[in-house]
């Protein structure tokens, strides 16, 4: 069925306010807990944990959609805009690759990624282009098998028929825990060129703590897929733990690691990553009174976001939010919220997948109603192109 213009907002819960400097208690009344100060190592390969080379943005932004780029996409997940023009973006559940030409809107199907088992949050997540992508045209791909989860690489061959353009995979990493739900998903290669991935504890909570286990974690691997020189702990993949769900990753200006996270019952986050902090899960949920957990720089709760994909634009983080049915913009300085988050496009296109920069002021919106938790209406699912301040 067609949906409305703007959809009823959710109920927010009486104590729904944001709660924004990094120091403050989880919201129920408690003491301010201390600042705390990040403990991982920074450096020429590493993204920054301090400073700022930028000016703070306005306290209110603001949020334009120019056009709808492309629409009737099916449970689409991942996007990666290409260099010679374009877009990737993954289907969950069909397992497939397609390109959408921004100017024209025209889907072409790339291929099918074998081995693809879809069921619940799992199935073809999150896509990234390889650093020396022009040179080697391959495209990373976390997805769900039936025995894990697991990044592949593929050759993109554009001058192939529709349909076999993806070469075999070459599996990179696998390993990492599955379940029907909280399979993390979001993969990216960072300013240093190693690629970071976004796993879940997939309700086996105690993962997240377990720094021998890829649940519940982000990782840094070389493009190879080894544990990426000058990790935390040694020959190790893993580059911070304690993470419930982790859904969107993006850097700023500044090479500052973010990401957001799904909570439980109380707090969805935002997070600074600091290479080799502990970021509290299962634990602690939202901001914490104990000091060896790294807080989240802002905190939801969940019916005003469960987020999912991130992007840096403008001084801002720009977050997705799935039940929440909004965009949040977090204006930065430095590792902290400038201003208090901002919500736009509340219900209009229903639940919000990924968001990815397109330079400058703009951003590429994937919308995310026919991932069966949705309502689907005519022309879902979409990608729109946004101008944002």
């Amino acid at each position: 069925m067609s949906r409305p213009a703007v959809r009823p907002a959710l109920a927010l819960a009486a104590c729904a306010a944001l709660l924004l400097t990094a120091g403050c208690s989880s919201g129920d009344g408690g003491s301010p807990g201390e600042k705390r100060t990040p403990t991982g190592r920074s450096g020429a390969d590493t993204p920054s944990a301090s400073g700022s080379s930028g000016t703070v943005p306005a306290a209110k932004g603001s949020v334009r959609v120019v056009r709808t780029v492309t629409e009737n996409l099916k449970s689409p997940w991942g996007l990666a805009p290409l260099p010679e023009g374009g877009l990737l973006v993954s289907s969950r559940d069909e397992g497939t690759i397609t390109r959408v030409d921004t100017d024209t809107g025209k889907k072409t199907e790339l291929g099918s990624v074998p081995g693809v088992a879809p069921a619940g949050e799992g199935g073809l997540l999150g896509l990234a282009l390889s650093p020396d992508y022009a040179s080697d045209h391959m495209v990373y791909a976390y997805f769900t098998t039936a025995s894990d989860n697991r990044v592949a690489r593929m050759i993109y061959d554009d001058k192939k028929p529709a349909g076999e353009q993806l070469g075999a995979p070459d599996t990179v990493f696998k390993g990492i825990p599955k379940g029907t739900n909280h399979n993390g998903g979001r993969i990216a290669f960072g300013p240093d060129d190693l690629l970071y991935v976004g796993t879940g504890e997939t309700y086996h909570t105690e993962l997240a703590q377990d720094r021998k286990s890829t649940g519940g974690k982000i990782l840094r691997l070389t493009p190879d897929g080894q544990p990426a020189p000058g990790n935390p702990f040694g020959d190790s993949p893993v580059y911070s733990y304690g993470h419930r769900n982790v859904q969107g990753l993006a850097w700023d200006t500044d090479k500052r690691l973010w990401a957001s996270e799904f909570g439980q019952d109380t707090w969805d986050e935002l997070n600074n990553i600091v290479a080799g902090d502990d970021y509290g899960w299962p634990d602690a949920e939202g901001r914490s009174d104990d000091s060896k957990y790294h807080d989240p720089i802002a905190q939801w709760h969940t019916s005003e976001a469960s987020p999912s994909g991130i992007a840096y634009a403008k001084g801002s983080i720009w977050m997705a939010g799935l039940r929440g049915e909004r965009l949040w913009r977090v204006p930065l300085d430095s590792t902290k919220a400038a201003h208090d988050p901002q919500a736009f496009l509340k219900g209009k296109y229903g639940r919000l997948r990924t968001v990815v920069a397109a330079g400058g002021d703009k951003l590429w919106l994937v919308t995310s109603e026919t991932d069966s938790r949705g309502t689907p209406g005519k022309g879902d699912d979409r990608i729109l192109e946004l101008e944002v301040s």
